[in-house]
């Protein structure tokens, strides 16, 4: 996945906006990813997504989402079908 690419599809927050976020704020819990433009408020797709941003920020580590654009919106399109539980921040 491109840093230039949306992370929330539902808002339009890109990966790089996100990173940013979470550099200059340095959230405690994941869920104050949700500040930034309302990512992970909308269908929830991207929250375990925000998790891992949030995990590798507080690891000291740069983010890898290891899937192409294409496959991130696919795999999105079959959660919102499927209709199962919107996905939510832990703790």
């Amino acid at each position: 996945m491109d840093r230039h690419d949306d992370l929330c599809v539902c808002f339009h927050v890109p990966l790089q906006k996100v990173e940013k976020f979470v550099r200059l704020n340095d959230p405690k819990h994941a869920s104050q990813i949700s500040e930034c433009y309302g990512a992970g408020t909308g269908c929830g797709w991207c929250i375990p997504f925000l998790e891992k941003v949030f995990e590798d920020h507080q690891a000291g580590k740069p983010t890898d989402l290891k899937m192409s654009r294409e496959e991130y919106l696919n795999r999105r399109k079959t959660y919102r079908q499927t209709g199962e539980s919107k996905n939510r921040f832990s703790g």
